[in-house]
């Protein structure tokens, strides 16, 4: 592929991770097997996953003035990162993320922290950044007026704008507009298109969004795979590999870095999705959202096992 620029504008969070056999219930105690500090944050997932896919990688975001955030600064540079777009502010300690790995899954709770503080300002400063990408990835995890402000620079520039909508909220019309591409899980894309899950088809949900403005959606199944409408408006979908899953966390930013390395590298969406899907399936085979993102080398080594 052809080495494509990517501009991640969004969060950077210290994941606290702990395992378990369970979750505990509401009022009790339990006691977990491990407990792992690992650089995650769905805008610097994307960024590592981009990074190592072989794609020219910037980041615009926000880390606190802490112990958290020097390791996250660190750990991007490490990546080959363009982390001169990210700022260090006093207002606020660095985002953090606390994951329960039990029963072969993942919950999260995010404290933002000083992803709060990446703002339309910042965007205007880092112009450049945006102007000099292929690609402008956004998620959910810093504030909706910057991500508006971003997604609708990104598309003046002439730019191919990814939003992942996580964590799911109301989304004005005006940000769909400025949409290429719309990457929500099942749950996401019924709640965006105002639909309760299987009160209409998947079909007529992705649809519905379609409809608002978005150019492309693509939805991520988990272990059944992607979704994407086809140029007749059908349902297409990529069935997930089969691997051995060790952790999920990550397996969304992972993907989307896949499709964002694909499309910047000229794919169409049909080959794109696959490249992302087969990224995703190496993904989860390690611990930890960033440390789980392959190397180009080992997609492109997956690729030829798998035909």
């Amino acid at each position: 592929m052809n080495k494509p620029k990517i501009a991640v504008i969004g969060s950077l969070n210290m994941d606290i991770v702990i395992e378990a056999q369970r979750a505990p219930r509401m009022g009790e105690t339990i006691l977990g097997q491990q407990a792992h500090f690992i650089p995650g944050g769905k805008g610097a997932n994307q960024a590592v996953a981009s990074a190592r896919l072989g794609a020219h990688t910037s980041m615009i975001g926000s880390v606190g003035q802490d112990a958290f955030g020097k390791q996250l600064l660190a750990s991007m540079q490490q990546e080959g990162i363009d982390c001169q777009t990210i700022k260090s502010v006093e207002q606020a300690a660095t985002g953090i993320a606390n994951i329960l790995l039990a029963d072969g899954d993942n919950s999260i709770i995010v404290v933002p922290g000083a992803n709060a503080y990446c703002t339309t300002e910042d965007i205007d400063k880092h112009e450049q950044a945006i102007a000099d990408a292929d690609v402008v990835m956004l998620q959910l995890e810093i504030p909706l007026e910057t991500v508006i402000y971003a997604a609708e620079k990104a598309k003046h520039l002439g730019k191919q704008v990814i939003l992942n909508p996580a964590p799911a909220q109301a989304l004005p019309d005006r940000l769909f507009a400025a949409i290429d591409i719309l990457t929500p899980n099942e749950t996401e894309v019924y709640q965006l298109a105002g639909f309760e899950i299987g009160e209409v088809e998947l079909q007529q949900a992705m649809q519905a969004l379609q409809s608002k403005g978005v150019q492309h959606v693509i939805t991520t199944l988990g272990s059944k795979g992607a979704a994407f409408l086809d140029q007749s408006g059908q349902v297409e979908i990529v069935p997930a590999y089969k691997v051995e899953v060790v952790d999920t966390t990550g397996a969304g930013d992972s993907f989307n870095a896949g499709l964002a390395v694909a499309i910047g590298s000229g794919r169409r969406i049909p080959e794109a999705v696959v490249f992302a899907s087969k990224v995703a399936a190496l993904a989860v085979t390690k611990m930890g959202a960033q440390q789980g993102m392959p190397t180009l080398e080992q997609v492109e080594n997956f690729i030829s096992k798998k035909g």
